[in-house]
Parts: structure tokens; C-alpha cells; sequence
């Protein structure tokens, strides 16, 4: 298997469009190689611990909300085209993921990584769930199979909130400054949604290099 890392953020649409297109090119390509990692960078690493309303959220960070929509209409028509459908208006809250990426963290130790990493996506973006709540956590991980009183009890401590900050800052330092980006191998980087087309190539050439090297 061939480790593709995925830096993201639960509250980014373009880590979500670049899920999806990637998840599509596996479905294409049953065989590929790749054996999934989910890493914790945190577009808005300042934003406070209870979060924040979206609509001065978007005010602050777009100058209100003629902004925000020139902002995001390129994001709805390249959701569209990935057959998802992002319902901003449902989106009452911005979070502070560092909770969520504690989760993913945690999935990932009993191998549930990419449903909780999904399921925060969808949760957010399709249901319109403030995934900055420990009550809306603990039902995706119970979702996910994971023990709700073991979630529940990890969050509201502060059980490896220090070690998602320092890998969040590690990944700024090697000079990430948005996401999505994938890491192939640990050397090759694709940063941004990039299409399914790319993604079908880049497994093509893997299992091509794949296939020279053991000939």
C-alpha cells in the first residue's frame, strides 16, 4: 500500500470537494494503493473556543455578505460538479474545529478515521451541525461504532488538544498554507480539490511504477 496523508479542516468545502472527487477516482480504480491518513490543520486556528456566529464570521472575513457569496460561488459550482450539495444556508455557527480534529485523531487509533472524517463533513455541510459541540461529536462517533461514554469523557477534558496544536504548527512550518493537501508517500504534494481525471492518472501511474518495479 502507498500512504496518502490528507491535511484538512472538517469546516473547509474544498477539502470536502477534494474528498469527494478523490473518493470517486478509488471507486473507478477498486485497486488502488492507497492506505489513508487524516492530519489536523485548522483554517481559522484563532477562532474562539465556543466558536462564532457565521454571519459575523463571513462579515469579519469577507467584508458581509455580498463578499461572502462572490467568495463561495466558486465552491457551490465546483460542489455541484462533484455531485455534492453544500447547504450554507442551514450553517448557523462556525466552530472551532480543534474538538473535531481530536475526534479524527481518536478514530484513527480504532480505524475509523475516514467515516468520522466524512461524517464531520457532512454534518457540517449538509446538516448544518455545529461539529464545535461535544453533544454533536460523540453521536458521529457513536455513529461511526465508537463508545459514546469514552468520547464524551475525552472531550470534555483536554486529552491530546496539545498535541493537534503542535501538529497543526509543525505542518505550517513545513510551509502548508491551506488545504486541502495530499501527501503521496511522503514526498509527492497535491494541494487543492484536485479533479477526479488527476487522481485516476495519479493511481494509473502508481500502479504503472508498481507493476515496472516488481516485472
Amino acid at each position: 500500500m502507498i500512504k496518502l496523508d490528507i491535511l484538512s479542516d472538517p469546516i473547509c468545502p474544498w477539502c470536502y470537494i477534494g474528498w469527494s472527487n478523490l473518493t470517486r477516482a478509488m471507486e473507478a480504480r477498486p485497486d488502488h494503493p492507497f492506505s489513508i491518513e487524516w492530519h489536523p490543520f485548522q483554517l481559522n486556528p484563532e477562532m474562539p473556543a465556543e466558536g462564532m456566529d457565521r454571519r459575523h464570521y463571513l462579515e469579519a472575513k469577507f467584508g458581509g455578505k455580498d463578499g461572502a457569496v462572490r467568495a463561495y460561488a466558486p465552491v457551490v459550482a465546483h460542489a455541484e460538479a462533484a455531485g455534492l450539495r453544500i447547504n450554507f444556508e442551514l450553517i448557523a455557527r462556525t466552530p472551532n474545529t480543534r474538538d473535531a480534529h481530536r475526534l479524527i485523531h481518536w478514530a484513527g487509533l480504532e480505524g475509523r478515521q475516514t467515516p468520522v472524517a466524512v461524517a464531520l463533513f457532512r454534518a457540517y455541510f449538509v446538516e448544518g451541525r455545529d461539529i464545535g459541540d461535544h453533544g454533536v461529536l460523540t453521536q458521529i462517533a457513536v455513529d461511526a461504532g465508537m463508545a459514546q461514554a469514552v468520547v464524551a469523557a475525552l472531550l470534555a477534558g483536554d486529552a491530546d488538544a496539545d498535541d493537534i496544536m503542535a501538529r497543526d504548527a509543525h505542518t505550517r512550518g513545513r510551509g502548508v498554507t491551506g488545504v486541502p493537501t495530499f501527501v503521496i508517500a511522503g514526498q509527492h504534494v497535491l494541494s487543492g480539490a484536485q479533479p477526479t481525471d488527476t487522481w485516476i492518472a495519479v493511481i494509473d501511474e502508481i500502479a504503472e511504477q508498481l507493476r515496472d518495479r516488481h516485472a
